[in-house]
């Protein structure tokens, strides 16, 4: 704490930290995350495209001008790009696996 003996700010910090945690795990249960990353990234602008190409590259396992390729194959869509990556299939079916597996990257992989 900033203020030693500040009881305030110390139940404010344990709030935060307790929503947090209800957000974080929220967040895997709707399967918005897969391993330790936020993979349901709406690409709106310059900075999110390249968090979601290195996003790719990262769980992939390829270089960011293949997650580039990739996430312009999937119509910028997160999940499918690495579904496709990971899985070594076209754009279709991965959108069909995820579909079927109610976009659940980690359940479209298994699939």
């Amino acid at each position: 704490e900033v203020l030693t003996g500040s009881t305030r700010l110390k139940a404010g910090t344990a709030q935060k930290l307790i929503l947090n945690m209800i957000s974080t795990a929220a967040m895997v249960r709707l399967g918005k995350v897969y391993g330790n990353r936020m993979v349901d990234v709406s690409v709106s602008n310059a900075k999110l495209r390249l968090r979601a190409e290195g996003i790719v590259a990262n769980l992939v396992g390829c270089d960011r001008d293949t997650a580039a390729g990739l996430l312009d194959a999937a119509g910028v869509e997160v999940k499918t790009a690495v579904l496709m990556g990971l899985a070594g299939i076209d754009a279709g079916e991965a959108q069909a696996r995820l579909e079927s597996a109610a976009g659940s990257l980690r359940e479209a992989l298994d699939a």
